[in-house]
């Protein structure tokens, strides 16, 4: 007889299928709330010597471009002035010379010459204006050269918690050099390389402004008046139009100590005349061809070397100079 063996039977637990496994208590389910994150911690500011360098970048890709704007209003100007002295010296011999000349059929007119000298010497009178004023933007274009030159370098200013950064010649805050440690600025050139270029072309220009005045003072000392070669009216230290000497203590041009101008000067060779000398001395025709041929000559301007300077500011800095 065969027996069957009894099969043990379990009751189904819907709430637990697998009853080997323990429900899960309530005190061990995952809290719901989200856990707080950290703040993020303030980034520290960057450090003045950080700041310098692209800061000193920008102010010489300002500062050149100042140089050459300055340097092309003088080249404008003594191309003006030219134009003026040229004009102003053909008027002074044509009406100086008026009476001797042959005017053909013209000499029966009733005082012809008498108002051919009149109008020549309102011209000359106006182009004594045109010359002064020319004269005036050389003196002012060479202002601004030394003006710029002495802001190459750049200060931090630590006396604030945000570092400012002053473009000038010296530091008003601390004994900071302003060049960066002498480091370079782009490639090659530190600050001290770029001021020797700049103050090349201002010792250039500055020379060249005592030369010009010079030959200013004698054109504008040519007589209006008929039967005279000079007027007694303008001297070699007389302020020639407001403001000048204040802008000529600038160019060092003007002592402040003596209070007397420089005397007129090349790069190697310094006027000894003197100012009696220089009003006294005749004028003819010849003296004032060699005057307009100094001053178009622009005898202590080296054009070539000013263009290459300029061309190796623009390879260094990356920048086309406008």
């Amino acid at each position: 007889m065969e027996t069957v063996e009894a099969t043990p039977s379990y009751e189904s637990n819907p709430k637990n299928p697998n009853p080997s496994s323990p429900s899960p208590s309530p005190s061990s389910s995952p809290s719901t709330s989200p856990s707080s994150s950290p703040s993020p911690s303030p980034s520290p500011s960057p450090s003045p010597s950080r700041l310098w360098r692209p800061a000193a970048q920008r102010n010489l890709r300002n500062q050149w471009p100042k140089l050459l704007a300055s340097k092309d209003r003088w080249i404008s100007a003594a191309s003006q002035g030219r134009s003026h002295a040229t004009a102003l010296v053909n008027a002074y011999l044509s009406r100086k010379y008026m009476r001797d000349m042959d005017l053909g059929v013209l000499k029966d007119m009733p005082e012809i010459c008498q108002k051919a000298c009149e109008k020549l010497s309102n011209k000359q009178m106006l182009c004594r204006e045109k010359l002064l004023l020319s004269y005036k933007d050389m003196v002012l274009a060479v202002s601004d050269l030394i003006k710029v030159s002495g802001s190459m370098r750049c200060f931090v200013n630590s006396s604030t918690a945000s570092p400012i950064l002053q473009f000038s010649d010296h530091s008003v805050y601390n004994n900071d050099s302003g060049d960066g440690g002498g480091v370079p600025v782009f490639l090659l050139f530190s600050v001290s390389d770029f001021e020797k270029l700049a103050q090349e072309l201002v010792e250039m220009f500055v020379l060249e402004l005592t030369l010009k005045r010079l030959l200013v003072v004698e054109l504008l000392s040519l007589s209006c008046e008929d039967g005279a070669d000079r007027t007694d009216s303008l001297e070699w230290s007389e302020e020639l139009f407001r403001g000048e000497f204040d802008q000529l203590r600038a160019t060092e041009l003007h002592s402040e100590e003596s209070c007397q101008l420089l005397a007129p000067q090349t790069k190697d060779w310094v006027s000894r005349i003197s100012v009696t000398e220089l009003a006294e001395h005749s004028i003819n025709r010849e003296i004032l061809q060699v005057y307009l041929t100094t001053w178009f000559a622009n005898v202590n301007l080296n054009m070539s070397r000013i263009d290459e300077i300029f061309a190796i500011v623009e390879e260094e800095i990356q920048v086309k100079l406008l």
